[in-house]
């Protein structure tokens, strides 16, 4: 047995509960290494010596390419817990406890491995409602100013003194930039570029609603220089190029009528120059009483590049917040709490969530969750978000390994099925069941390259992975556009405008959604509405468990979504010949046919699929 291997890691993936009763316990085992592992608990504080104990066959819940998963859920009256582990192998029986290894097991409780109380204020409770959503991603500047269309001109506004109802909205702003400053014809101006607006996206909500979404992403919408708005001027004012408060009221309450919840993007590493604070320290430097507000500044302050403080990056127009400072985090905090009480919001996206401070995370959760219980928080983190996803401060994170898996197997064909479902499984076992199912899945996003730029403009592959996006574990977003065909390699491309005019007589007339015409030449809109419906009316496909039943070297790749109601097997071909595959090779039981896409069919015995075809079928 390679006991190197063998790792389990108490209060962890590894180790969680889902309610005060029960607890799920996983191990990790070398790659076909043995046959059964055995999870043996007891009671903890048990009255006897030695305690007794509960033996449950762990199931083997994934493989990647270097590791075996086994996983038992614990459901007892116990709220103290303490267990260990036998594994057995065609050469040896190990048992497995905190210390290590051991051919009997001769250790006293407190030597087992411990989960020592199920307190409910530890439990992964996440929103209900996100395991279901499925997400638009909009870039306001270049979604719409109208129904069904986007004038493509942006404007420049001077914010200086700009008054909304009455009430002037800068806030705290010196009379004059410095000489080492910004420029004084440069302070105060809010610009877009392709004239987006909140009151284009109300009035295209109906659009949104006929594809089946019922969750959308803003990008920034609140006061800022730059047309991406991620460099904010003012945290409480929505950025004049784009509405007012009174719009974006309008927005969400239209979204809420629709059964739509809105999360928008909170921008708290950096503010950008104009931001009161920072122009205080430009206006006062060492003496600004705002100093502390940033998390590295050399005096005196050089607005030039490189810059003498902290910033995103080495972008000089984006000063780094000092997040650790009280008063900052306060402030942070009303802003949290600002947008769900005078808006009614329904959770943020809080960007470069990696590169702020724990607690003030932590903070930010408590006072978003003290006005709305089951707000969503989403951290932007491209890499493994395993230590912001403990629950005490997100409950998903941008899937950007999501991203990599299906652009290198759908898109470029880099790896094929084998690979491409070890590493997802690999990915899938990085955060407990209820994490994974609701982490932020998207093909593409604002700050990469559109997805069909990488399949080389091949719309069949883009299908293909949108497919597979549905049906897999996780909140599937869609990037405005991408259902019809948009694409982009440079910024310029990828955050163009939306493509309005590939819309006409979409769901304009009586079909049934799993039945769309494939192979539009303007996008696929109609056909993926139909996937999100089959989405929502399968549990399996958005809280089932994940696993492997099939795959080959011609990228034919079969898996299966289980829960307590159903059990669905999803095929894909990844391909551009057509497939078939023995119905006998994949199901123990008959199945049902769900929906077949890309000239599927069933017949003979066998599964066809067409080339870069899909289908679902349903256990009997």
């Amino acid at each position: 047995m390679k006991k190197e291997a063998v790792l389990h890691i108490p209060l962890s993936q590894y180790a969680y509960s889902t309610d005060e009763r029960t607890i799920t316990v996983r191990i990790r085992t070398a790659k076909n290494d043995i046959d059964t592992c055995m999870l043996y608990y007891g009671n903890r504080v048990a009255e006897v010596e030695p305690i007794p104990v509960s033996e449950l066959k762990m199931e083997l819940c994934a493989r990647d390419d270097l590791f075996d998963y086994y996983e038992a859920t614990v459901s007892s009256d116990y709220n103290r817990v303490c267990y260990y582990f036998k594994l057995i192998s065609p050469e040896e029986t190990l048992y497995y406890y905190s210390r290590g290894f051991a051919g009997k097991m001769e250790a006293n409780r407190t030597e087992y491995f411990q989960f020592p109380y199920i307190r409910r204020e530890e439990i992964l409770k996440k929103p209900e409602w996100a395991k279901k959503a499925v997400m638009y991603h909009i870039f306001p500047d270049s979604f719409a100013n109208s129904k069904k269309g986007i004038l493509d001109h942006g404007c420049t506004i001077n914010t200086e003194g700009l008054k909304e109802n009455g009430e002037t909205l800068t806030k705290a702003v010196p009379a004059k930039a410095p000489q080492n400053g910004r420029p004084a014809d440069q302070v105060g101006r809010s610009k877009s570029l392709h004239g987006g607006t909140l009151k284009g996206i109300t009035a295209n909500i109906g659009y949104l609603k006929e594809l089946g979404i019922d969750l959308v992403y803003l990008n920034p919408i609140f006061r800022a220089n730059s047309y991406h708005k991620y460099d904010t001027i003012d945290y409480f004012e929505i950025d004049p190029c784009f509405g007012t408060g009174a719009d974006f009221k309008e927005l969400v309450e239209k979204l809420h009528e629709n059964g739509i919840r809105i999360v928008l993007d909170g921008v708290f590493n950096h503010c950008g120059p104009d931001f009161f604070a920072f122009r205080d320290v430009l206006e006062n430097d060492a003496g600004s009483k705002y100093r502390d507000w940033f998390y590295h500044i050399d005096f005196p302050i050089r607005y030039a590049y490189p810059p003498n403080y902290e910033c995103f990056a080495y972008v000089k127009n984006m000063p780094k917040l000092n997040t650790g400072n009280p008063e900052v985090r306060d402030y942070i905090c009303a802003v949290g709490r600002y947008w769900i009480s005078e808006f009614d919001i329904d959770g943020w996206r809080l960007d470069v969530a990696n590169e702020v401070d724990h607690d003030t995370w932590r903070a930010f959760r408590k006072a978003v969750l003290s006005e709305k219980p089951d707000a969503l928080l989403i951290a932007e983190i491209w890499e493994d978000a395993d230590v912001w996803l403990k629950g005490d401060q997100f409950d998903s994170a941008m899937n950007y390994m999501f991203t990599y898996l299906c652009r290198d197997f759908f898109a470029l064909g880099r790896i094929g099925a084998d690979e491409f479902d070890e590493q997802m499984q690999k990915a899938l076992m990085r955060y407990p069941a209820p994490v994974s199912l609701i982490q932020m899945n998207m093909l593409d996003s604002h700050d990469v390259p559109r997805f069909l730029h990488y399949c080389g403009g091949n719309t069949d592959r883009l299908k293909l992975a949108f497919f597979y996006m549905m049906t897999a574990p996780g909140i599937p977003s869609v990037f405005y556009g991408d259902e019809l065909f948009m694409t982009g390699g440079k910024e310029a491309e990828y955050r163009a405008p939306f493509a309005w005019e590939r819309t006409e007589g979409l769901f304009e007339h009586d079909r049934d959604p799993l039945k769309a015409v494939e192979n539009s030449a303007n996008g696929f809109a109609e056909e993926l509405s139909g996937w999100i419906a089959l989405r929502k009316e399968h549990p399996a496909l958005y809280e089932g468990s994940y696993r492997r039943v099939y795959a080959d070297e011609r990228n034919m790749y079969v898996f299966e979504r289980s829960c307590e109601d159903e059990s669905l097997i999803v095929a894909v071909n990844n391909s551009e010949e057509s497939r078939c595959i023995g119905l006998a090779d994949i199901f123990a039981e008959g199945a049902d046919v769900l929906y077949l896409y890309g000239g599927g069919k069933i017949e003979g015995g066998k599964l066809y699929t067409g080339a870069f075809g899909g289908a679902v079928l349903k256990k009997k």
